[in-house]
């Protein structure tokens, strides 16, 4: 299986360089925005519109989900469907200007200072613009589009309008022209990037990996083009109907529902059939996100649902509901398919060029297995301990959580470092039976 893939990535992929350090860029960003959690529990166990609670969301949904995301989608999308990245020169500009961007962003937010957000907010949209160019080329030399480029596609153009509703809350913030409720703008900027760029994209490549990691296929393509569908429609109808603060985004927040049902039941068909029976931990993770998908969306149409009243504890769960969605499902798929992704770029960059050659490593070996275990258990408990505290406004207990979850992603950093080490010294020995026949056949003395 990895020499297969190791064949299709040599045609296709891009530079191994290129992902990675959108990836090590999305790691740092995530163990800072966590040790943030630890030190200021009151970020999430108050109220979600403030200046720091900005910043920290915009370190973790920019700094970390953002630059994993992309990374990965430049590895992805072309050994995915087959074709080469457009522009390599393109998405280096892109790592530059989102770095600048982003951290900017964070700082700008802490302090305050608005106008100065939109302007390092203008640095990561020229970068997510050269982002959604290079792939929206790239996707154009698909001799033949399928439901995960349909929903490759559709998320790029989520993600586009995501950052325009950035920039436009930054303007109103500075100059007073907007005749949208403030928080009503927030929301519907956030569900933009949330539900139609994190979501979407985990759902169109989803159908790709998971069969492709279990060794199973779509078993329904129709099944599959209703999920997006529906995501598309129902969010579409959410954005408008939640800036207007209308109570009609009640009924597009079911058709989200029924959405991802659809591709729920999809998912489940594809793992019945599969010819892997047993599931190694990354897959764990990522099936495990879906799972935390159904709590999300119960709470997603909980809180659109009209006449709910604007009380604490509803304000709060408001927080609650963008905590498990960012860190819950769309966290925990990231580092499911980050066990996949980073093994194969590192095993395909030391030794590729040694199969059959030499005696090296499989994919399997790269890694800890127990520490994979490990940091599974310790995510699920500090992400259900810190969710439940924050619903109820307990910051020592958002605390715990967060501990636990910085225990978690320790633990999955110190995994990707033993991966990372075979980069700079390569497990490579002669093969034996190599050995062997050359001593057979040397010549009598």
């Amino acid at each position: 299986m990895p020499t297969k893939r190791a064949a299709v990535a040599d045609v296709h992929a891009p530079s191994v360089a290129l992902p990675l350090q959108f990836i090590l860029t999305g790691i740092a960003a995530l163990l800072a925005a966590s040790v943030w959690l630890v030190v200021r529990p009151i970020i999430l166990a108050g109220y979600h519109y403030s200046p720091e609670v900005l910043a920290a969301t915009h370190l973790f949904v920019l700094g970390w989900i953002c630059s994993v995301i992309m990374g990965a989608m430049y590895q992805l999308v072309p050994v995915a469907l087959e074709t080469r990245l457009h522009s390599q020169r393109l998405a280096r500009w892109h790592f530059a200007l989102h770095v600048t961007g982003f951290i900017g962003m964070v700082v700008m937010f802490h302090r305050e200072d608005m106008k100065q957000v939109g302007h390092f907010g203008s640095l990561v949209a020229i970068g997510v613009g050269l982002f959604v160019h290079n792939l929206a080329r790239t996707l154009a030399r698909i001799p033949r589009w399928n439901v995960v480029a349909a929903g490759i596609a559709s998320s790029l153009c989520w993600l586009s309008l995501s950052i325009l509703a950035g920039l436009y809350l930054a303007a109103a913030k500075c100059w007073s022209f907007s005749q949208f409720a403030p928080l009503a703008q927030l929301h519907a900027h956030a569900h933009l990037g949330g539900l139609g760029f994190f979501v979407m994209m985990i759902v169109s490549v989803s159908f790709k990996l998971v069969p492709m990691f279990t060794l199973g296929e779509v078993q329904s393509v129709r099944r599959a083009g209703w999920s997006l569908a529906l995501l598309n429609a129902g969010l579409a109808g959410a954005f408008v109907t939640v800036l207007l603060s209308s109570p009609w985004k009640i009924i597009f927040a079911l058709v989200v529902a029924a959405g991802l049902a659809f591709y729920g039941l999809e998912i489940i068909s594809i793992l019945r059939a599969r010819k892997r029976s047993r599931l190694d931990w990354g897959v764990k993770y990522f099936l495990t996100a879906l799972v935390l998908l159904a709590p999300v969306l119960v709470l997603g149409v909980v809180l659109a649902w009209p006449g709910l009243p604007a009380n604490e504890l509803t304000l709060q769960l408001e927080t609650t509901y963008g905590f498990l969605a960012l860190a819950g499902v769309v966290t925990f798929a990231i580092l499911g398919m980050l066990y996949k992704v980073v093994p194969f770029l590192v095993w395909y960059a030391s030794y590729s060029k040694a199969i059959g050659q030499s005696k090296i490593p499989a994919l399997a070996d790269l890694y800890s297995h127990p520490l994979q275990a490990a940091g599974y258990w310790l995510f699920l408990g500090g992400l259900l301990t810190a969710s439940a505290a924050s619903a109820l406004g307990h910051d020592s207990c958002v605390r715990a959580g967060c501990v636990a979850l910085l225990a978690s992603f320790v633990v999955f950093a110190v995994n990707i470092g033993m991966v990372l080490s075979h980069l700079v010294r390569p497990r490579i020995e002669p093969l034996i039976a190599h050995s062997a026949l050359q001593t057979n056949t040397r010549p009598l003395p």
